[in-house]
């Protein structure tokens, strides 16, 4: 019997995989320049490195993310421009974090044309727990309001001057909820659009100096 995978060992698996990966030269990555592509066949190969050693709940669209039992999913990103799209749900978001925990792996991609192979040497792997996935500047602008006695008003005043895509009654409900149970701080940057753009250059700056963002490699 395998044994159960547990969010410790998943952090744990992450940091030996992105070693092993580093070191592997594949040929179906060679002249790839796609970075969904790439990521498709990362997530794959680390989802099925997991299988072989334990049992656990395999993600779906439908669940939205890659292990839906630790509220984690998997993104995998160019160094060139560390960024990944992720399914709109809610302006919320932006303030109260994604609602689940983000493991990141950031490649740098080179070809060998001598082997005619492909090699992802993952740079970072970095886990950012739930309660930081949230914008930073969103959540630093609302936290600075209320250290400044800023009120129900200016809250919604602020959500409207950044344009979060929020109806009327719902900034009301959002700003009572702020005001009963300010956000921390997120490390994310997440770009409005139909669906949201995660930028992650400050998650890679402060990994491992702020809690909540760990450096596993």
């Amino acid at each position: 019997m395998k044994p159960k995978l547990t969010i410790k060992l998943l952090r744990e698996e992450a940091s030996h995989f992105s070693e092993r990966e580093s070191a592997f030269a594949e040929p179906t990555l060679f002249g790839v320049t796609d970075g969904k592509a790439v990521g498709t066949y990362f997530e794959h190969k680390f989802r099925a490195y997991l299988s072989e050693r334990y049992t656990y709940e395999v993600g779906s669209s439908a669940k939205g993310i890659d292990f839906p039992e630790f509220g984690v999913d998997i993104k995998v990103t160019s160094v060139k421009q560390p960024q990944s799209s992720c399914p709109f749900k809610s302006a919320r978001q932006k303030i109260f974090g994604l609602g689940y925990s983000v493991l990141v792996f950031v490649y740098e991609k080179t070809d060998d044309s001598k082997t005619r192979t492909g090699k992802l040497n993952i740079l970072h792997t970095i886990f950012v727990e739930a309660e930081r996935t949230a914008d930073f500047q969103t959540t630093t602008g609302i936290l600075r309001i209320l250290e400044n006695q800023g009120n129900k008003d200016d809250l919604i005043a602020f959500m409207q001057d950044h344009m979060l895509p929020t109806s009327d009654i719902e900034a009301s409900q959002i700003a009572d909820e702020i005001v009963a149970n300010p956000p921390k701080v997120g490390y994310l940057t997440i770009s409005n659009a139909l669906q949201w753009r995660l930028q992650y250059s400050r998650v890679i700056e402060k990994a491992g100096t702020v809690s909540g963002i760990h450096r596993l490699r």
